[in-house]
């Protein structure tokens, strides 16, 4: 197996590591699967666990559940990290009777003693988070989240993430979590092409080669629908998250009360709630260059 974590020719301080929960949606399109081989290839993080989303359909948690094991396997580190099933659809109207192992997981990560700040990547709904907080609303304080979210700043609209479970982003946005928030701007800024995908990462192992193949066959089966899609590239969209734990990129935020969200996605303004990073823009460079570097150094033929 792997050994977890990853070792380099450089240590990261103790005190500069963070505890990383992580949320997704890893079966919802392609993307996922880059940003969590990036994860786990990151010293700076001690992930504790990693909770499978939800993304509408209602099977959709458990193919999110089987893609992370699938990843995992890939890269020879079955078992290495914990594996939760989260939500198994939005938040109901009449609220949850159990709680889902990924919510479970947040409340004890924040109620630990380990001095370790505690961050959760959420690359899909908001679901889990909701119900830890709504469940233990004491551990807010003590929950920072970043968040793969949200339409353009200040007027909102339809996005992805957001759509799968607006009242759990509601729920989120009037706590007193500190939350770092992606908008689709920010997030759409780590487009890679398909030849630069096929020169970097194909390469590298068993892994390079799954994340390149599966990516250029979601990209096939998606474009006669998929507008978004050039057709020769694609958006890693949630790898920017990676990148503000890495680099803090606090000259590409403004700070404001969080909003709450209307049926249409649109942000509602003027609320009493605390202030929130927003992010509309990222360093991609940066970001893409630290994940082909750990791969190739990880995964690269040299390697093998």
């Amino acid at each position: 197996m792997k050994s977890y974590p990853f070792r380099y020719a450089f240590e990261v301080p103790a005190c500069k590591k963070v505890r990383v929960l992580i949320s997704t949606d890893c079966k919802n399109e392609a993307d996922d699967q880059f940003a969590l081989v990036h994860a786990l290839m990151t010293p700076k993080f001690r992930i504790q666990g990693i909770i499978a989303a939800h993304f509408g359909r209602p099977d959709s948690m458990q193919l999110s559940f089987d893609e992370i094991n699938r990843v995992l396997e890939i890269m020879d580190m079955t078992g290495a990290v914990p594996v939760l099933h989260g939500a198994e659809q939005a938040l109901a109207a009449d609220g949850e009777t159990v709680l889902p192992e990924g919510a479970a997981s947040i409340i004890r990560e924040a109620r630990s003693d380990d001095p370790a700040p505690l961050y959760v990547l959420a690359w899909g709904p908001l679901t889990d988070v909701a119900l830890a907080v709504r469940q233990a609303p004491e551990i807010a304080g003590k929950v920072n989240l970043i968040w793969i979210g949200g339409a353009a700043w200040p007027q909102g609209g339809p996005e992805y993430n957001l759509h799968n479970d607006i009242a759990s982003a509601n729920i989120v946005m009037k706590s007193a979590m500190p939350v770092q928030m992606i908008t689709s701007p920010g997030f759409r800024r780590s487009f890679v092409s398909l030849a630069e995908l096929e020169y970097k990462v194909l390469p590298c192992g068993l892994i390079g080669a799954y994340l390149f193949r599966q990516l250029v066959a979601h990209n096939e089966a998606v474009a006669p629908n998929y507008t978004a899609s050039s057709g020769e590239g694609w958006c890693l969209g949630d790898s920017p998250s990676i990148g503000l734990l890495l680099n803090p990129h606090r000259h590409y935020c403004e700070t404001q009360p969080a909003p709450l969200f209307s049926e249409d996605m649109r942000y509602i303004h003027d609320q009493n709630n605390r202030p929130i990073r927003i992010y509309q823009e990222i360093d991609a460079r940066f970001l893409l260059e630290d994940f082909f570097a750990k791969l190739a150094l990880n995964y690269g033929k040299s390697t093998l």
